[in-house]
């Protein structure tokens, strides 16, 4: 019974496709690619823009096209904040928000050679291959929909924002679209609702398939509900395990022979903080795992990057002089209607520090461009101030509207093609930033973890690899040195210049 996996949007959501993978293949699944004729197709989906719901439908396209006879099973952020839209997309047999998509291992079952489908709505019917939408209508399960929750806008954002602060998100009930969800805290939580991924419990995972390097997933949920993001309605609250239990994980991964450990989550800052422990904790304990040389943190928001994990990365044994700090808006106003919690001035002091003890760090930042109040000279003074700082590449996103959220009902909205136009303009700015910081260490000698793969060259044969700083190297093939951590120059003949970071 051969399974393929989709996975699409941040590295969080490879670690739990590997988790599940790993699962499904200890239960006698062959594992293929997903560009290949598969019996069972699982998509991991994403919901930060329009662009990634649009890439899921098309996934779901490729994989029925691949198999009109595959079980399709639909996974994650939009299975939980779009699942009504899903089920309408013809081939789409299962769906599992963020909630239950750890259920599929005990859903999809081999059974003396035939697929069996447990614990799952209409699973006779998903078996014997009935389950296909009819008349506008799936078979299988019905599905929580935010039909309707758009419409409250800023009041439905205050209101869980508040409520997950003060602990009181199982107070919430999803209500009649016009009715503010005020007039609802004290009401039944509904289980089946779309708010019923509020108090999911936390499961951890990691990817497998890099024999170099892993994603470790520590932390997952937000309780900060920004006004342009989706994500505490796709993840829920802020939630992880206790340092006990990761670092037991975190050896589990040692064992494999990993060399280099990517920490993610979705606000990986707020580890431990209902545990009464500190993400400080947690790296201080992890940097004694001997067998794990290097380790990255993916993704940290600037308040919550204090100066004592500064310090201490700076002065770590394994962990690596690379940071990625979202910064959004290069204006104070922007940064106020998007609800961040700093200013432009703690996120240039910030990074000012870690310059300070960390000369060479690379410093990757997210920025969204075109949110609503940003006119043509809150963009200009924007740009400028990105252009101050030390930062050494961009992510940048258009905004994109998304369903539930606070922004939908601020005003000073920003059209399509000017939003476009900005994006362009950002990206220019974010390849002059990374020109620059490569010029700046070339000349040279970074440590790099050198990979498995070969890659052909019209010179010859040769392997890759990254820096400590997130600088993309190669050298001739050398099979010895897969998977070890040596010296290398950074030259203009050992800079891989088509790399792309992928952070």
């Amino acid at each position: 019974m051969t399974l393929a996996t989709h996975t699409l949007g941040c590295k969080l959501n490879f670690a739990e496709t590997s988790h599940l993978q790993r699962q499904m293949q200890q239960r006698g699944f062959d594992i293929v690619s997903h560009h290949e004729r598969a019996d069972i197709y699982i998509i991991n989906t994403c919901t930060v823009t329009s662009v990634a719901a649009k890439k899921c439908r098309n996934a779901i396209r490729q994989a029925t096209a691949l198999n009109p006879h595959a079980i399709i099973a639909v996974i994650g952020c939009l299975a939980q904040t779009d699942a009504e839209q899903i089920a309408r997309i013809p081939g789409v047999d299962i769906i599992l928000g963020n909630d239950q998509k750890h259920r599929l291992p005990d859903i999809l079952r081999i059974e003396n050679g035939e697929l069996r489908i447990e614990n799952y709505p209409g699973a006779e019917k998903i078996e014997n291959g009935e389950s296909r939408m009819e008349n506008g209508e799936l078979a299988a399960a019905p599905v929580p929909s935010l039909e309707g929750w758009s419409k409250t806008g800023a009041c439905s954002f205050s209101t869980l924002r508040k409520a997950s602060e003060e602990g009181k998100s199982q107070d919430l009930h999803y209500s009649e679209p016009k009715q503010c969800l005020e007039e609802n805290l004290n009401s039944q939580f509904k289980t089946n609702s779309p708010f019923s991924i509020l108090n999911s419990q936390f499961h951890p995972a990691y990817s497998g398939d890099d024999r170099t390097r892993t994603f470790f997933k520590i932390q997952d949920g937000c309780d900060y509900f920004c006004t342009y993001c989706a994500i505490p309605f796709a993840r829920g609250r802020s939630r992880s395990a206790t340092i006990a239990d990761t670092m037991a994980m975190a050896r589990q991964i040692a064992a494999t022979g990993t060399r280099e450990v990517v920490l993610t989550g979705v606000n990986t800052g707020t580890f431990g903080q209902h545990n009464g422990e500190t993400l400080l904790q947690l790296l201080q304990q992890l940097d004694q795992i001997p067998q794990i040389l290097r380790y990255r943190i993916s993704s940290i928001e600037p308040n919550l990057i204090t100066h004592s994990i500064i310090d201490f990365i700076a002065s770590s044994r394994a962990f690596l002089p690379h940071f990625h700090i979202p910064l959004q808006a290069g204006s104070d106003k922007v940064l106020r209607l998007m609800h961040r919690r700093y200013d432009t001035a703690l996120y240039a002091a910030r990074l000012a520090h870690i310059k300070e003890v960390m000369p060479h760090a690379c410093i990757a930042a997210d920025v969204i461009t075109g949110f609503n109040g940003e006119d043509d000279d809150t963009f200009a003074a924007s740009q400028a101030y990105i252009d101050s700082l030390p930062i050494s590449y961009l992510h940048v996103f258009p905004y994109s509207d998304r369903p539930g959220t606070a922004a939908l009902s601020l005003p000073e909205r920003v059209p399509i093609p000017v939003r476009k136009a900005r994006s362009i303009e950002l990206h220019r700015l974010s390849d002059h930033k990374r020109h620059a910081f490569i010029q700046s260490q070339t000349g040279t000698v970074r440590n790099v973890l050198w990979e498995h793969s070969p890659h052909p060259t019209p010179d010859g044969t040769t392997m890759q690899g990254w820096t400590d700083n997130y600088i993309r190297l190669q050298r001739p093939y050398d099979p010895a040195l897969a998977g070890t951590v040596t010296p290398y120059p950074i030259e203009k003949s050992t800079i891989v210049d088509n790399f792309s970071y992928d952070d």
